[in-house]
């Protein structure tokens, strides 16, 4: 599967967010949306209201790291998400959230903490489109990889040959190109590209 990747804009400049997607957006498949609530994770970011004025030519990957993801799906895919994410252990009945997800239009997917085992996600890989596999605790950016994730990259290809699987934390030439082998094909990477002296360069280094 060819790698994509999706700049993570949790690490852009927030005050002129809009300019630092028109630097990548060109090189980049997606662009990476991070939903925080302060409860489910320890940080606030922002909601659907910002996220509708994001400008890119790329669809738009919300990954909801909130409590009661099922309220707000109707908003994001008002706000023009394309690939809607929530947590497996935030969700309370995934089954009713990942339909309601593909009634408005989106692609459904599922993400883990590192500490969740990636097997609880087995009943529900046939109603997936998405799983995103975090290499870091949700909540900030900037953090170390956690090589657990590879394991779980690999489990997922092996049950699902044709699933997107995402890896999001610590991602850069190296881990990434071990999550790759490890079966994932969408890399996420917020500080890796946002960080670099040559944004295009780092975004064509995790594409090699």
């Amino acid at each position: 599967m060819k790698t994509k990747v999706a700049p993570s804009i949790l690490s852009a400049d927030f005050g002129k967010l809009n300019e630092d997607i028109a630097t990548i957006d060109d090189h980049s498949d997606y662009i990476h949306v991070d939903v925080m609530d302060g409860h489910f994770v320890p940080n606030l970011t922002f909601g659907a209201p910002v996220a509708k004025y994001i400008k890119s030519k790329n669809p738009l990957d919300v990954h909801l790291m909130i409590e009661n993801p099922g309220n707000y799906i109707e908003d994001f895919a008002k706000a023009g998400a394309d690939v809607l994410t929530v947590h497996y252990e935030a969700a309370h009945d995934l089954d009713g959230t990942l339909a309601k997800i593909r009634e408005h239009g989106m692609k459904a997917g599922v993400s883990i903490k590192p500490a969740t085992p990636v097997e609880v996600l087995e009943p529900y890989l046939k109603d997936l489109d998405w799983v995103l596999v975090m290499s870091v605790e949700p909540g900030f950016g900037g953090q170390s990889f956690m090589p657990n994730a590879l394991e779980k990259i690999s489990w997922l290809r092996e049950k699902a040959p044709d699933l997107d699987i995402a890896v999001d934390g610590g991602i850069n030439d190296k881990t990434g190109k071990q999550c790759v082998d490890a079966g994932a094909n969408i890399l996420i990477a917020g500080s890796y590209i946002f960080k670099a002296e040559d944004r295009v360069e780092a975004i064509e280094s995790l594409k090699r």
